[in-house]
């Protein structure tokens, strides 16, 4: 689970993360947690979508047209937040909404920001994804991809940037999402609780230590939480330089293959998760075994499976296709 929500920080076009699993296992405490792990963003000050300022072609409206009479944008830090969206949010209140009396009375577009914008540049988290409407749903999922939010009413319409980790959570006793919308996530994940007595006293040991003193519960672990986070900041300015073979997309589409995988969402994605999977161990080239590591976020909810039947993985699959191809290269 950690894996895969760092996986997405550092290249949030991975199409975002759905944490499935039975509740009081720490899916939103590990989702909060993220936010302390990354760096100080530069942002345009007084910009509602927190614009980068060194990245021209991801800039709102207002911020280039700013740009283009001449204007210094003044720049800022700020950390990355979690932006939570509520299942009982409105369409209007995750895309934002237009004034449409003010464009036909002035000429001109006044826009009120939604979650969406809130997002940009943060990390947006759904709780209990699978309860939100299939609608909304897709619009999360499009603008992720995208990058971009546009609003659309009367022939009217507003863009802006909306880029932004997104994080789904669910427990699958509550149901579960269409196998349309599960295909749109870049990787899944699944957790249990664990089932080993001496873990499971662990974690009641350091819940009731940060209970008794945060900030000394913190400190124990402040070395290896910069250790982390360096760790986070070196593989996002690493990805751009990792280099990867024509027989490791041979290899990706052999496994999909294989495995019945419709569509090609998931092979581009287990190569971008191979990618990222090998800067984060600090190397420049993709091995086979990023790609074994990252078919087991990529692959599991995309599997085909019969009604009420929960969708399996076989990895030895996986791990035959990777040492075949591992021996063709030792040839």
């Amino acid at each position: 689970m950690k894996k895969a929500l760092i996986a997405n920080v550092i290249n949030p076009a991975l199409g975002g993360v759905l944490i499935r699993g039975e509740k009081g296992t720490a899916k939103s405490t590990a989702v909060r947690a993220l936010a302390d792990l990354l760096p100080l963003m530069e942002v345009v000050e007084d910009c509602p979508f927190r614009c980068n300022p060194r990245e021209r072609g991801t800039l709102c409206s207002t911020c280039l047209e700013r740009l283009e009479k001449g204007e210094t944008l003044k720049v800022t830090g700020r950390k990355m937040s979690v932006v939570d969206l509520p299942i009982s949010a409105t369409e209007d209140r995750v895309v934002g909404t237009l004034d449409l009396e003010h464009a036909l009375k002035k000429g001109e577009k006044k826009f009120e920001p939604g979650i969406l914008a809130a997002a940009n540049r943060n990390i947006l988290y759904v709780d209990e994804v699978n309860l939100l409407d299939d609608h909304l749903v897709d619009i999360l999922l499009d603008a992720a991809a995208m990058g971009v939010n546009t609003v659309e009413r009367e022939g009217v319409s507003y863009s802006h940037p909306a880029s932004f980790v997104l994080v789904g959570t669910m427990n699958p006793e509550e149901g579960d999402l269409r196998p349309q919308l599960l295909d749109r996530f870049g990787l899944a994940v699944e957790i249990r609780g664990e089932y080993v007595v001496e873990q499971r006293m662990e974690i009641v040991k350091r819940r009731l230590a940060y209970e008794k003193d945060p900030r000394a519960f913190a400190a124990a672990y402040a070395s290896g939480q910069q250790a982390l986070a360096d760790k986070i900041a070196a593989a996002g300015e690493m990805i751009h330089a990792v280099s990867y073979s024509e027989h490791i997309i041979e290899l990706i589409a052999e496994i999909a293959i294989e495995l019945g995988v419709d569509g090609h969402r998931a092979d581009i994605t287990m190569l971008k998760t191979a990618i990222v999977l090998a800067a984060l161990d600090g190397r420049r080239e993709v091995k086979g075994a990023d790609v074994a590591e990252a078919a087991a976020f990529v692959l599991p909810h995309r599997m085909k499976r019969k009604p009420f039947a929960e969708a399996h993985l076989d990895l030895s699959l996986v791990q035959e296709r990777v040492k075949a191809y591992d021996e063709r290269g030792s040839c």
